[in-house]
Formats: structure tokens, sequence, C-alpha cells
């Protein structure tokens, strides 16, 4: 079965895998924190990435990888759970958020689809290869303050060359704004406003 992701609004997402577990990335909006908590992914420290005491439970053996542990020893880690696999990737590139400090995500599920969820980042080397992967999904953060803007985010799009491009971590302070959402363009845009689902697959 495919796995169903709720765009929670901002940078926060809560996947559910195919056979039911619960995977939170940068908890902060939204209020879809009521499912069991077995994997907590947050791309780095701000705290608008970070909030994961909003769930309201987590399973015995949850597993939590934050930046420290995707990052350790300056080394971008691969983690193979059996229900995903989380690999780190390069984040990072402008004034406020630090490579060292950073990272992306990409997913892949049991059915072997793969998201790629860019967390908080500029433009990045590592984006040159990605095109090569047969990405089925990335989400690239086009807030334009902090990180990247639209026009950059899409020419992002266009370069990885994931079937669907999603914009998302948009205005700051906003779940969603669908005014920026629309001017992104990308390969298979889909447009997901904030507490809507879409299933992977």
């Amino acid at each position: 079965m495919a796995a169903t992701l709720l765009y929670q609004g901002h940078g926060s997402l809560r996947i559910t895998t195919g056979d039911g577990k619960v995977i939170y990335v940068d908890p902060y909006a939204g209020t879809g924190y009521d499912k069991p908590a077995d994997l907590i992914l947050m791309t780095h420290g701000h705290g608008d990435h970070t909030k994961d005491e909003l769930i309201a439970t987590k399973n015995a053996d949850c597993r939590k990888i934050t930046w420290v542990e995707a990052l350790a020893g300056g080394k971008h880690q691969t983690f193979d759970l059996g229900y995903v696999k989380v690999e780190a990737v390069e984040a990072g590139y402008n004034k406020n958020h630090n490579v060292t400090q950073c990272v992306g995500f990409i997913l892949t599920f049991a059915n072997g689809v793969q998201l790629y969820l860019s967390g908080d980042t500029s433009t990045t080397p590592q984006m040159d290869t990605f095109a090569a992967r047969g990405l089925d999904y990335a989400f690239l953060c086009c807030d334009g303050i902090y990180n990247m803007g639209i026009a950059e985010a899409s020419a992002c799009a266009k370069k990885i060359n994931a079937k669907h491009s999603i914009p998302y971590h948009m205005v700051p302070g906003k779940p969603y704004d669908e005014d920026v959402a629309k001017q992104f363009e990308g390969p298979g845009r889909i447009l997901l406003p904030a507490g809507e689902e879409l299933v992977l697959e």
C-alpha cells in the first residue's frame, strides 16, 4: 500500500506508511499530531522545525533523527528502518542556514516511492545528482526571506526533475500561501494546501 502524506503547513508533514508507521517531519505547524509517532525527523534546529512536544504520543521504539545524527562525523548519513529508508542530503547554502547544521531528506518507502524534502535551503550542489535518481516527489521551500524564493525553487524543481514538484515553507507566519504557491513552476506541479493529504504512489 502507498503512504499518505498530510501537509500540516509551513515545513511540517505527517506521513503514514502503507503498513501504518507514522513519521513526523519538522513538527511545528498544524494540528495533526494525534497519531503515535514511530519516527520523527528534524532538518535543523530552528524553533519552527523542532516542536516535537506537539506529538501526543511516541511509541516505545520511536526513533528521532535530527540534523545532528544525520550529519554524524560531518557526513550525510543513511538510516534503513525497514519501513522507510532515510537519506540525509545537503541543505543550507545561505546566510541563515549553515550546511554543517542543516539537512534535507530523501525518503524511500517499501513500494519504492522516493520523496525529497528540501528542508530550509537555497540551491545545493547535490541537487545536480537528483535527476538521475528518478525521484517521485520533491518538496521545495520557497519563502524568499530566509531561504530561496519562488524563482530559485522553480529552477531547482526543473533541475531535480521529479515526477511531481510541490512548494512548501512559504510566507513566514502563514501555514500556506496560495498566491505564492501559484507562482511556483516545476515538473508535475502539485499545489497542496495546509491540512490536505497526498497519496504517495
